[in-house]
């Protein structure tokens, strides 16, 4: 009698949770393809297409015969490229051998905590976060360290709280403006506070994602640590990349500036792991990034259109509460309204997470719960979608609201 297989998983896969908004967007497909009529707005893609010229690129790479192995951490010529954009950008100074390029912006993450965290490192990771920040901390050893922000200081870690978390152990703090979820931006005077109690504690670095600076409202311009902060330049990984400005999600092109040591290492991690980044997509990204912008111009007063009506649709309602953001395409509402009340079908709401749950079985919306960005009591709604959509969708949100009892 043969044995049977029995598959013996990695015990890290224990402290790892699935994707929130993945999870949250392949709910809203399977309702889908059950025939239901489902809005998504959980997930944070942009709904324009790859501006003409960029794509043009890729198609010409293609026939051009670049289709093979390039540098591990990306070709020169894309390097100067995303040295010329960090210049124009935040005059910030990088030579080739400090630019990494990787297989979308969470590769960078990853090949940045791999290369540089111990069993025992902490990450400083400030609420509301990327859902994937304190996973990947935990795939590569470290321990995340999760101070807590607050509504009324608009989300962003005060440099108050940044010195109460910082330990001998701190080896990272993660900055991410705009922010996913929430859309809020550091000022210049935020950064520099941030920068003078770091300038205590001179063996932290910093890891800035910035890969919504260029979805911005209101007159704001996004800033990043090591622009405002030149002594910061040293130890900082200033992460970017091209899927949020120039809607190329799909073309998986992540990159960064940092210090030198810091970028070889990453290289070493992809040798044996993904490898360079994708040929054909590395070739469109130099046309992004040296080609015309103008297009973001058209983009952003659509996205800040969608953003004022979608705030002023969920503040209309009693229960939620929605402040304005400064950038990226996500409100991130306050529902603490809501909760304690119970919905048609007789689900009670006792946190976000059955708010968001029972809006997406009973009204057909997704959204994203709070929670799952370490701030419960919130949802986060993402306006990268149509007109038509975002009113049909707060339509169902509103009278999802107006139905719940209790």
């Amino acid at each position: 009698m043969t044995s049977r297989f029995d598959l013996s998983l990695a015990t890290i896969l224990n402290d790892i949770t699935a994707s929130p908004t993945m999870a949250m967007t392949q709910a809203a497909r399977d309702l889908k393809r059950a025939g239901r009529d489902v809005i998504s707005l959980s997930a944070g893609e942009p709904d324009f297409e790859t501006p003409e010229h960029i794509r043009a690129a890729g198609i010409s790479a293609i026939n051009a015969g670049y289709t093979r192995y390039t540098p591990v951490d990306g070709l020169p010529a894309l390097k100067s490229a995303i040295s010329r954009r960090f210049m124009a950008d935040h005059g910030l100074a990088y030579k080739e051998n400090e630019i990494t390029i990787a297989p979308g912006g969470k590769a960078i993450i990853y090949n940045a905590f791999r290369a540089t965290l111990n069993p025992g490192d902490e990450v400083i990771i400030p609420t509301p976060y990327w859902v994937s920040y304190p996973d990947i901390v935990r795939l590569c050893g470290g321990t995340p360290v999760i101070p807590q922000t607050n509504a009324d200081a608009r989300f962003l870690l005060s440099a108050e709280k940044l010195d109460a978390a910082i330990t001998p152990a701190t080896k990272w703090l993660v900055l991410n403006s705009p922010c996913n979820p929430t859309g809020e931006m550091y000022t210049e005077e935020n950064l520099r506070a941030l920068a003078t109690v770091l300038q205590q504690h001179p063996n932290v670095m910093v890891l800035t994602d910035d890969i919504y600076e260029k979805i911005t409202f209101d007159g704001r311009i996004s800033k990043t640590i090591a622009g405002v902060a030149g002594e910061m330049k040293e130890r900082t990984l200033t992460m970017n990349g091209v899927s949020k400005a120039y809607a190329m999600t799909g073309w998986r092109i992540g990159y960064a500036g940092g210090p030198a040591p810091l970028v070889k290492a990453m290289a070493k991690i992809m040798m044996q792991s993904t490898s360079n980044p994708c040929t054909i997509s590395q070739y469109a990204t130099i046309a992004a990034l040296d080609g015309d912008h103008s297009f973001l111009t058209g983009w952003n007063k659509i996205y800040s259109k969608r953003r004022d009506f979608v705030v002023q649709s969920l503040n209309a309602s009693p229960l939620l509460h929605c402040a304005t953001p400064s950038g990226a395409f996500y409100v991130f509402f306050d529902c603490r309204g809501a909760l304690g009340k119970t919905s048609l079908s007789g689900t009670y709401l006792a946190s976000d997470i059955e708010f968001a749950t029972s809006l997406l079985n009973e009204a057909l919306v997704a959204i994203v719960p709070g929670s799952a960005f370490g701030a419960p009591g919130f949802c986060r709604l993402s306006y990268a979608a149509s007109d038509e959509l975002l009113s049909q969708a707060c339509e169902r949100i509103l009278a999802f609201c107006d139905s719940l009892s209790g």
